[in-house]
């Protein structure tokens, strides 16, 4: 409609954007993907720690994204961004199963969901990691176990609520929560005993 076209990309919402480009708009996708690209990118390179194959696994996950939406597989009651992540989550995990390596960054494993979207106390939501992926950081997270380092970068890089995480990885919302707590605990300790300058 026409008020759509006066009204510029970047002011649409990541909705009004999937329903433009389903009207057969593609610059409305160029201009959503462009909108998620870094964080989703930096999301998979901390996930599988390796640069080219991040960006294997990005057109990957860019091609998954394209054929969802055309398909009308986009669930309109998730976040886009959520939604993509998800769907980068998974292309990691199948490249490490292709590879039939353990992956390296997920124990997958059904826990009893809990109900109840639980919130952490205020002090420790307002540690936030440093956006920038310092290098210093990024070795201390690679000393977390597996599943806290997971749910740290799905936390912090990701930008995903507990509930997200919770969806994605496929455990219950109070072992999400409890992931991303003991990693921030165990990523503070790290930082004092290394001297880091603390992020958290």
């Amino acid at each position: 409609s026409n008020n759509h076209t006066m009204k510029r990309y970047s002011e649409l919402t990541d909705e009004e954007l999937i329903k433009l480009y389903r009207s057969g708009d593609d610059s409305a996708f160029s201009v959503l993907v462009y909108r998620h690209k870094n964080r989703i990118f930096t999301t998979i390179m901390l996930l599988v720690k390796d640069r080219h194959l991040a960006e294997d696994i990005f057109q990957d996950v860019f091609i998954k994204i394209i054929n969802a939406l055309n398909e009308g597989h986009y669930l309109d009651n998730s976040r886009f961004i959520a939604w993509a992540v998800r769907i980068a989550h998974n292309c990691c995990i199948s490249h490490f199963r292709k590879k039939n390596a353990r992956p390296s960054f997920a124990l997958i494993y059904n826990d009893d969901i809990t109900s109840g979207d639980n919130r952490m106390d205020p002090s420790q939501e307002q540690l936030i990691i440093t956006r920038e992926t310092n290098t210093a950081v990024q070795a201390l997270m690679d000393r977390l176990p597996e599943t806290q380092r997971e749910a740290l970068i799905l936390r912090y890089y990701a930008d995903l609520s507990f509930k997200e995480i919770a969806q994605t990885v496929n455990v219950g919302i109070n072992t999400a929560l409890g992931r991303v707590r003991y990693a921030i605990i165990n990523m503070r300790k790290l930082m004092e005993r290394e001297a880091v300058e603390a992020v958290f």
